[in-house]
Parts: C-alpha cells; sequence; structure tokens
C-alpha cells in the first residue's frame, strides 16, 4: 500500500484552525471510504502538554494509551470517530531526546550528529511509523512559516516530498487574508509574504487554505494566484461560519476532496459525505436553550477569556444538548470571583446547569466548594469532572458528614480529614511530566444507579463495566468512603478492585453526579458522553 501524505502548515498569526482545517479535510476524506489518519507536530522544547497550564497552550487532551497532548488530537478524534495515540503527537523534546539518548549509546558510531540529516530523520521515521498503517496520513505542522522552532519539521516535510514523490506528499498552506475596517477591504500581502517564506525553505504549497471573516471574491483569488504562483481552483475560501462542525461542508463546498483525490492520483470512491451533514445539522440551532455555567479557573489571560482551556468539555456539552434537540449557551465563571464576593454566588442560580472541571493547585478551590454546595442545596443539575468530583466529596465531608476541615491534601498536607488523598505510589514520584494516572481505565458501575443507567441507555456499557480516561494524582480516601456513604453519599462506580471511587452521586437530587475521570475526551458528534447526556436532560428538565 503507497503511503500518502498530506501537510497543514500555517501563515500569518498562530490559532488560524489549522487543527480543524486538517481535521475537516480528514473528514472529508474519510467519507470517501479512505483509510485515513491525522498527526500533530508541536515545535516545542517540552517532551508533552502535561506540564503547560491550559492558559498556556489551551486543553491538555489525553489519549487511551495516556498520552498528553495537544488539543488539537481532540478534534482530530471528534471529527474522525477515531482514537488516537500519544504516537500521534511529536514534539522537538520527543525528537532531541531520541537522537540524544542514541548519541549517548554510541548508535551513530562516531559521526557528528547533525540537525540535518540526524533530526530530520528521525522526524520522517516518526511520520513513517504512523502512516505506514494508513492510506492517507495528514500531518499538521504547528506553528507558523517563518518561527525558528518549526523550521527543521518543514525541512524534514521538503525532504519527504523528493523522497516519497510528487503524487504522494501534498502541501495545504493556512493563511489568514487581513480585513481592515479602516480600509474595508480584504489584503492578501501578509499571505504573499508567508508563502514566499514557505518556498524559500522549497516547500511549494499545492492548496492555499485562506482563513478570513467573509468569503474570498475574484479579485483576491486572482491576486493570491499570480503572486503565490497557485491555481486558483487550489485557492479555498475558509471563512467564518456558525460551527466548527460546518467546515467540511464548506470545503466539500468547493470540490476540495476531489481536487485532493486528483492530486494524490487517488480513484474517486463511494461518498459518504450526506452522514457527516446529518450530523452537523443536528449541532445547528434547534429548539430549547440550556444555560449552563462552568465553574473554573483556567479562563482568564491578561484581559481575556481563553474558552480552549476547557474546549473538550464545551464540546461535550453542544454533542449531548444537540442529541436531546436543544440549543446550549456556555458561560464561564472564574471560580475566584466566588471567593473574594459573598453575593457572586447567587448568580448561579440563573443557570440550568453547573459544571466544575478538571484543575490543580488551590487558587479559587474553595469558590468551587461554594458553587459545588450551592447546587447540591439549590437542586441545581451538577457534573463534576475529574478535580469536580475531589472538591464534591470535600462539600459533602464538610457540611453533611460533618467533618471539619475536611480537604484534600494537595491543597491542605496537613488537613484533619484528607478525604482525597494522593495515592502512596505517587508520592515517591519527583518527575512532573506524564506521571500521573493516565489514560483509560475501567470502573464497574452499581446497577440501578444514575451512572449505570446512562451508559445502558447510550449502549456504551459492557455489562456493567465501562471504560474512560483519567488524568489525575489524588483519589478519594478509602478512609472515608464508608462515613460518606453512610451520610447519603453514594458511590456508582469503583475500579474493578474497589480501591478507588470513580463515580458518585445524589439519590434524591435532580442530578448530582461526579466522575475521577474525564468522560469528555471520548464524547463525540452524533455519540455524546453518557454524563454529559444526563446532565444536559436534567438540565432541561429544570
Amino acid at each position: 500500500m503507497e503511503q500518502k501524505l498530506i501537510f497543514v502548515t500555517g501563515g500569518v498569526v498562530s490559532g488560524l484552525g489549522k487543527g480543524i482545517t486538517t481535521a475537516s479535510i480528514g473528514r472529508i476524506l474519510l467519507s470517501r471510504g479512505f483509510n485515513i489518519t491525522c498527526m500533530k507536530i508541536d515545535p516545542y522544547l517540552n517532551s508533552d502538554a502535561g506540564t503547560m497550564r491550559p492558559t498556556e497552550h489551551g486543553e491538555v487532551f489525553v489519549t487511551d494509551d495516556g498520552g498528553e497532548i495537544d488539543q488539537d488530537l481532540g478534534n482530530y478524534e471528534r471529527f474522525l470517530n477515531k482514537s488516537l495515540t500519544k504516537r500521534h503527537n511529536i514534539t522537538t523534546g520527543q525528537v532531541y531526546r531520541a537522537v540524544i539518548d542514541r548519541e549517548r549509546r554510541g548508535d551513530y558510531l562516531g559521526k557528528t550528529v547533525q540537525p540535518i540529516p540526524h533530526i530530520t530523520d528521525e522526524i520522517k521515521s516518526r511520520i513513517m511509523e504512523i502512516a505506514k498503517d494508513y492510506e492517507i496520513t495528514l500531518v499538521e505542522i504547528g506553528g507558523t512559516v517563518g518561527d525558528y522552532e518549526n523550521t527543521l519539521f518543514l525541512d524534514a516535510a521538503r525532504q519527504m516530498r523528493r523522497e516519497l514523490g510528487w503524487d504522494n506528499v501534498i502541501f495545504a498552506h493556512v493563511s489568514y487574508i487581513v480585513e481592515l475596517d479602516c480600509v474595508g477591504e480584504q489584503k492578501t500581502k501578509p499571505t504573499q509574504h508567508s508563502v514566499k517564506m514557505l518556498r524559500e525553505i522549497g516547500i511549494e504549497p499545492d492548496f492555499l487554505i485562506c482563513r478570513s471573516k467573509h468569503g474570498l471574491d475574484d479579485v483576491r483569488i486572482d491576486k493570491l494566484a499570480l503572486f503565490c504562483n497557485i491555481d486558483k481552483e487550489a485557492i479555498i475560501s475558509n471563512q467564518d461560519v456558525t460551527s466548527i462542525y460546518d467546515v467540511p461542508a464548506l470545503f466539500e463546498e468547493q470540490k476540495l476532496g476531489e481536487k485532493l483525490l486528483k492530486r494524490m492520483a487517488l480513484k474517486e470512491r463511494e461518498n459518504k459525505f450526506d452522514e457527516w451533514l446529518k450530523i452537523s445539522e443536528k449541532l445547528k440551532n434547534n429548539g430549547k436553550t440550556v444555560k449552563i455555567g462552568m465553574v473554573g479557573k483556567y479562563v482568564a489571560i491578561g484581559n481575556f477569556q481563553l474558552a480552549d482551556s476547557y474546549i473538550s468539555v464545551n464540546e461535550a456539552i453542544k454533542h449531548a444538548a444537540a442529541e436531546l434537540g436543544a440549543n446550549v449557551k456556555i458561560e464561564w465563571i472564574d471560580s475566584c470571583l466566588l471567593e473574594k464576593d459573598s453575593n457572586a454566588i447567587k448568580v448561579l442560580g440563573g443557570f440550568d446547569g453547573i459544571i466544575v472541571p478538571g484543575g490543580f493547585g488551590s487558587s479559587g478551590v474553595e469558590g468551587k466548594i461554594k458553587a459545588i454546595r450551592y447546587c447540591r442545596e439549590n437542586n441545581i443539575p451538577y457534573l463534576g469532572l475529574c478535580f469536580g468530583l475531589q472538591l464534591a466529596v470535600v462539600e459533602y465531608a464538610r457540611n453533611v458528614c460533618g467533618l471539619d476541615g475536611a480537604h484534600s491534601t494537595e491543597m491542605d498536607p496537613k488537613t484533619r480529614h484528607p478525604v482525597i488523598d494522593i495515592l502512596p505510589e505517587q508520592k515517591v514520584i519527583t518527575d512532573k511530566g506524564a506521571t500521573m494516572r493516565l489514560g483509560s481505565y475501567p470502573a464497574v458501575l452499581k446497577k440501578g444507579s444514575k451512572i449505570y443507567n446512562l451508559y445502558e441507555k447510550l449502549g456504551l456499557n459492557q455489562g456493567d463495566t465501562i471504560h474512560e480516561r483519567h488524568r489525575h494524582r489524588y483519589e478519594v480516601n478509602p478512609e472515608y468512603v464508608a462515613i460518606l456513604e453512610k451520610n447519603g453519599l453514594i458511590f456508582s462506580g469503583t475500579c474493578p478492585n474497589r480501591r478507588l471511587m470513580e463515580f458518585c452521586e445524589l439519590k434524591d437530587h435532580r442530578f448530582f453526579v461526579a466522575t475521577q475521570s474525564h468522560p469528555e475526551f471520548k464524547s463525540r458528534p452524533g455519540s455524546p458522553s453518557p454524563l454529559f447526556y444526563g446532565f444536559i436532560e436534567a438540565a432541561l428538565r429544570k
């Protein structure tokens, strides 16, 4: 089987949506019956995204095999409905570490180790290790053309076209078309310069995908074709759309799928793109709107709010709402504000449901605990994710079980009642990267519980066992499980040996559910997470 590679590069500015573009191209080709996958190259020196703050790099996405990786992998999984691996994400840190380790072992037999060819060879090897199992592999190269740190990745891609052949390697360049209000027209000059820099590296783009507020007109297309030395038919307009799930349809309207196949010398197969249209149509305007509040701390960066901190949670909410025929309005609530202003908690009464997602550290914790208590006492649907379960246990221990000062040892190592504590095997760990409980783990559900019924309803259980992805160090302290259960907290899911509490819920509450896992990572358009489905269902009833 001959492997085809499509490299997606970016120009002018970061944050253009190269990941959505890559995922959308993947979806178009997948709908045509090709076996495809997507990879992401991140040119930072970190080995992975695990030690990065969400406000630094956006959400840390977790794969089944425990990879802490770039959030674009989440978009790939959602668009392709495929689970990827940690090997689908390559970083500069991984590449240099592998080459240096090899040099220390003497594997290079005395040769001078250099960026070219040794670093680029390692990059190419990692790409082909994934690509060998697929007909078409899309490789998104992070950053923008002109960045110092992604130069070697671009050069490796250049080499691969020479080595694999013109038909087998395609370059799609995503660039920004500036629209200045003071001028009143689109400006192509930044994109011209971006393509010029790409060509100086030795890469001639086959397709130019133009991000802009509005669609391209003929004047701009003609100018881009002339100055970027590219066919007009290969210039694709990628203007703003209502939903990211509309981007594949936008590309399909411009026959991008057909053009890509022609460029790769591949014959058209069956086209089942209508299946995607049905899914994306569900995600558009529906009936009733539910208002969901997200109480977290990773929402502010300077004067701006960063929605990417919880992108998988946001998308999981939308998937569930769409399946239930509803619209959803998500608002982010800074938990630090709930701590500072005693009256701020009342704002939660205006929401149909509240989520406390994952997080680390003591900042904003008491604000989250206040929000959880408010939901519990006022019968507001509540969904706790990872840290949201831990703090729900802390709140219940303090205010229902009467365990004054109960806390997690993460925030208070000397707490009188460590209802949340670090695992013994975690206490000896000194390195922070890739050392948490990571990846997919099984949980055994209690029959008759809300959790069990939801997984059974959506057909995502295997008997009484389900699998969800994890990313955490701290757990419910087994010493306190009995007193918590005695006072009405139901642990409705545990690990197979019952050592670890995976799910909890309250019986006489509209919806009060929390999980130690991150079910948002496995939610898909058309196949929502059971917990989010139940949460939105309860929010609609409210």
